[in-house]
């Protein structure tokens, strides 16, 4: 067994930028052929581009993933291109909200909830027996070291990737008579513009590369590991998992 995705079709949504990208392009470079999927069809096909001057195969599909009929187009233009689905990972998120709960107005907690919770759940239902139908894949879900454990000034986003969790291990309860195996990665402060707010301002920022063992803040490659192996046969016997690449943040600081 290998981290190689030769023959597997995924999905990457929220593929334009960020985590999304460098996962999208590990799995093309793996072999599979990807579809990526987020509002704006302008960066979709950058991405694209870049995946075939590589020598890959990749689709892109603007969708907005708080849509049900969106969701359900993104999956017949995968299935009508690529004739079926093996890997899907809801990596879409959003945080409209940022200070006390208190402060969150009804419309901030439903457009958060939308699209880190909700979409993964509406587009896992459509995909799922596409998948059954292969045999058996993976879903990866893309939480956070947030939905582990409360973050300062992002409780609304951390109850959702609480939620995203609690989804992964009832789908990895469920799923596994099917062989499909499901699972999470929870990233620490990750250095893309999704997270900049953190990571450019110092005072935050020396906060959480203080409380990190590893003694830095990550960049969107450390997370592609984890992406390939719970994308790949090397996971065929690992479902349920939530896989920190936080650093060490979980555990606090480090010596010195």
């Amino acid at each position: 067994m290998s981290f190689d995705l030769v023959d597997k079709v995924a999905i990457v949504t929220g593929g334009s930028r960020g985590i999304g990208k460098a996962v999208a392009l590990a799995f093309a470079e793996a072999g599979a052929k990807v579809v990526v999927a987020s509002r704006k069809q302008e960066g979709l096909d950058a991405v694209v581009k870049e995946i075939e001057a590589q020598g890959g195969t990749a689709l892109a599909v603007a969708t907005h993933v708080g849509r049900k009929d969106a969701l359900s187009t993104l999956v017949e233009r995968t299935v009508e291109t690529f004739g079926g689905i093996d890997i899907l990972v809801n990596n879409a998120a959003t945080n409209i909200h940022f200070g006390p709960m208190m402060t969150a107005t009804a419309s901030q907690w439903d457009k958060i909830m939308e699209v880190n919770l909700r979409s993964a759940f509406l587009l896992s239902q459509q995909v799922i027996p596409l998948i059954k139908e292969r045999g058996g894949g993976k879903i990866i879900n893309m939480a956070s070291v947030a939905g582990v454990k409360p973050s300062p000034a992002m409780g609304v986003y951390s109850v959702s990737k609480a939620g995203l969790i609690m989804l992964t291990q009832v789908w990895a309860q469920e799923l596994g008579p099917l062989n499909i195996q499901v699972n999470a990665i929870a990233p620490g402060v990750i250095k893309t513009r999704f997270s900049s707010v953190l990571w450019q301002t110092p005072s935050i920022a020396q906060a959480a590369q203080d409380s990190t063992p590893l003694g830095r803040l990550g960049e969107v490659d450390d997370v592609v590991g984890a992406a390939l192996y719970l994308a790949s046969p090397l996971s065929n016997y690992v479902t349920g998992l939530v896989l920190l690449v936080d650093g060490g943040m979980n555990v606090g600081g480090g010596i010195g």
